[in-house]
C-alpha cells in the first residue's frame, strides 16, 4: 500500500524527521488559503499522486506570489499527471501540496529497501538526490552507498556518520543527518514498510538537513497491525479493478495485454504469464484465485476479467493439490454462463479429481477449448485471441 508525500512527511515528522511546513489541499481557495497561512515569499504547490517524477511532468511548480499559487493550482489539480511510473495514461490529480520554500544548497538521497540477495533490510544513500535513484545506479553505481541493518540494533550512529560522510554531508551538518537516517529505519521497522525514500534530502545554505520529499510503501500483508495506515488509503490512487478483486480476497494485477488468465498459486501464475509471452501473446492480468475459490470467487473473477476492454481471450490454469479440478470446473461454468461468456475460453487442469473436471467442462455444453499442457493451453489461447 501506498500514501501520499504529504501523509509520509506527517509519519517521519513524528519520528524526528525535519520536514518544510506544509498544508494539503483539495481546491484553489484551499491553496490560496494554505499560501498565507504558511507565510513567506516563496511557495512550492506539488502534485499528490502515488507516482514518483512529478516535477518532470509539471506537477511540481515554484509560486512567487499568491497569483502564482492561484495559477499553478489551477493548473495542477485536475491535469492527468503523466510521469515514468504513471504510464502513457496519466494520473489524475486531486490533492496538492502546498509546501513553504526551501534554500537548497545541496540534493541528496536516502531509502530504505529489503535486499533480497542478503535477505537484510538496507540503507541506500547517493550524493545524487533529486534524480531517479534507478538511473544512478545503473550509469554510477559508485555513488550509491549501502549498509545492512540489523532489527536487533538499528542503523548505529558510525554507520549512520559513515553514510553521511560518504554523500557529502558537511562534518556540522553530520549529526542532524545521522537523526534523519536513524528515524526513518525506524519508522520502516515500525511500520512494517516495504519501502521508505527521501529523495531529495536536501542540504540548505544554513547547514540544515530537510527532507523536501517522503515516499513511503507498505507490505499490505502487515496491514492487519496498522488501522492507522490503513485510514491514509487513497482509493482514487488505485485500479477499481485491482480494489474490487480485494474484496473478493484474489490477488488480482491489471497488465497491458489482451489474454486473461486465472490461475490458482501466484508460482504458477507467473509461469503461465511467461509461457503466454513465449507464444507471442500478451497477459492482460495477473489473476491468483488461491487454494480456496469457489464459485462465487471464480465468477467474481470473470467479471473483473470482462472489464477490460482490450480482453481477447481467458486462460484458465489449474493445478489440482488442495484445489481440486472439479470444483474448479464447476466454478468456471457457473462464472461462464453468469457472465455470458462471449470471448474464446481455454481450460487446462492437471491434479486432484482432474478426469472429474475434464468431465464436467465436457458435457457443459460451453464453447470451452480443452488442453492438455501449458505449451498447448498458451499456443491455443494465444490463436483464439489472435483471432478474436
Amino acid at each position: 500500500m501506498k500514501i501520499h508525500e504529504y501523509q509520509g512527511k506527517e509519519l517521519l515528522k513524528r519520528y524526528g524527521v525535519r520536514v518544510p511546513r506544509g498544508i494539503p489541499c483539495f481546491s484553489v481557495d484551499d491553496a490560496l488559503k494554505a499560501a498565507e497561512a504558511l507565510g513567506g515569499p516563496v511557495w512550492v504547490v506539488k502534485a499528490q499522486i502515488h507516482a514518483g517524477g512529478r516535477g518532470k511532468g509539471g506537477g511540481v511548480k515554484v509560486a512567487k506570489s499568491m497569483a502564482d499559487v492561484k495559477t499553478y493550482a489551477s493548473q495542477i489539480l485536475g491535469m492527468q499527471l503523466i510521469t515514468h511510473q504513471t504510464g502513457p495514461t496519466g494520473q489524475k490529480v486531486r490533492r496538492l501540496l502546498v509546501e513553504e520554500g526551501a534554500d537548497i544548497k545541496k540534493e541528496l538521497y536516502v531509502g530504505l529497501v529489503v535486499d533480497r540477495v542478503t535477505q537484510k533490510v538496507t540503507v541506500m544513500a547517493s550524493s545524487e538526490g533529486g534524480m531517479d535513484i534507478e538511473e544512478v545506479a545503473d550509469k554510477t553505481p559508485e555513488l550509491i552507498h549501502k549498509v545492512s541493518v540489523e532489527p536487533s540494533s538499528g542503523l548505529s550512529d558510525a554507520q549512520a556518520d559513515d553514510l553521511a560522510t560518504k554523500i557529502g554531508v558537511p562534518a556540522a551538518s553530520v549529526p542532524q543527518a545521522r537523526v534523519i537516517f536513524q528515524a526513518l529505519c525506524k519508522a520502516f521497522w515500525d511500520t512494517d514498510a516495504s519501502l521508505a525514500e527521501i529523495n531529495p534530502l536536501i542540504l540548505t545554505g544554513k547547514g540544515e538537513v530537510i527532507a523536501l520529499d517522503a515516499k513511503l510503501n507498505f507490505d499490505s500483508n502487515a496491514l492487519y497491525r496498522h488501522p492507522e495506515l490503513v485510514a491514509l488509503r487513497d482509493l482514487d490512487e488505485e485500479d477499481p479493478a485491482e480494489i474490487e478483486a480485494s474484496k473478493f480476497d484474489l490477488a488480482y494485477i491489471q497488465l497491458d495485454g489482451n489474454i486473461g488468465c486465472l490461475v490458482n498459486g501466484a508460482g504458477l501464475a507467473m509461469a503461465t504469464m511467461d509461457t503466454i509471452k513465449l507464444f507471442g501473446g500478451e497477459p492482460a492480468n495477473f489473476l491468483d484465485v488461491g487454494g480456496g475459490a469457489t464459485a462465487e470467487k471464480v465468477t467474481e473473477a470473470f467479471k473483473i476479467m470482462l472489464r477490460n476492454p482490450e480482453l481477447k481471450a481467458i486462460l484458465v490454469n489449474i493445478f489440482g493439490g488442495i484445489m481440486k479440478c472439479d470444483t474448479i470446473a464447476e466454478g468456471v461454468i457457473t462464472a461462464s454462463r453468469a457472465v455470458g461468456l462471449k470471448v474464446p475460453l481455454v481450460v487446462r487442469m492437471k491434479g486432484t479429481n482432474e478426469d472429474l473436471g475434464k468431465k464436467l467442462l465436457a458435457e457443459s455444453g460451453l464453447p470451452i477449448i480443452a488442453a492438455d499442457s501449458m505449451a498447448e493451453a498458451a499456443e491455443k489461447v494465444v490463436a483464439a485471441a489472435a483471432k478474436a
